[in-house]
């Protein structure tokens, strides 16, 4: 059974569907985390769907780099910005109280993100985080809006887990987080040489000349 915790913010239900379904390694165990990585370093589990960037990912570790977050920004529902609806720029909330940001590293405190769309929720200023974030977390009263400003880090969502840990059934997940199917191969053909190519090309023109002289002699038999 493959062991994975995912980061709060990422939805991997249709993937964890497709490695149930397509592979047969025992099933696969889930939790979700804040902190995806701190069970993979407890050694609870054996990957992680991870934000990045974290310093704590060294060169022990395997990184597969999925998708990038889009920056967002939590508005109040009753708000100006929530009816328009529209991309902000951190110019258009300049006066409005800042609840959260992230800060220059990238490292996004979730439950800090949490605690800060509840006060948005009573009505009292913003948030900025990864959109996909504040859509998991934001309630009723929270609108998550697009936020247009390069001076907002951009985390990605990754597949982390120990170098020492690689194995088939690792693998495979990352075959179906990266879109491949069932039928397709974890691994690249290797290359033929040319004179392999020769002999495979002899090999189906020796099967197409079998199979000739059996349809002629179907043939005969029928118009005897």
């Amino acid at each position: 059974m493959l062991r994975l915790a995912f980061a709060t913010g990422t939805e991997p239900g249709k993937w964890f569907r497709r490695f149930e379904e397509n592979t047969a390694h025992g099933g696969l165990f889930t939790v979700d985390a804040d902190d995806a990585l701190a069970p993979l370093l407890a050694g609870e589990v054996d990957v992680a769907l991870a934000r990045l960037p974290d310093a704590r990912v060294d060169d022990t570790f395997h990184v597969v780099r999925l998708y990038k977050e889009a920056p967002g920004i939590a508005v109040p529902k009753d708000s100006v910005y929530a009816e328009v609806g529209e991309e902000l720029a951190l110019a258009d909330v300049a006066d409005e109280h800042l609840n959260y940001r992230l800060d220059d590293s990238g490292l996004v405190d979730v439950p800090a993100v949490r605690d800060a769309l509840q006060v948005v929720a009573a009505n009292v200023g913003i948030a900025i985080a990864p959109r996909p974030l504040l859509k998991v977390l934001s309630k009723k009263q929270v609108v998550p809006l697009g936020l247009n400003d390069e001076s907002i880090p951009v985390t990605e969502i990754a597949l982390i887990w120990r170098k020492e840990d690689d194995g088939e059934a690792i693998q495979d997940f990352v075959g179906v987080a990266k879109g491949r199917t069932a039928r397709s191969s974890r691994q690249e053909k290797p290359k033929r040489s040319a004179r392999e190519k020769a002999k495979a090309k002899q090999a189906r023109k020796n099967v197409n000349n079998s199979l000739q002289k059996a349809k002629k002699g179907i043939k005969q038999r029928k118009r005897r």
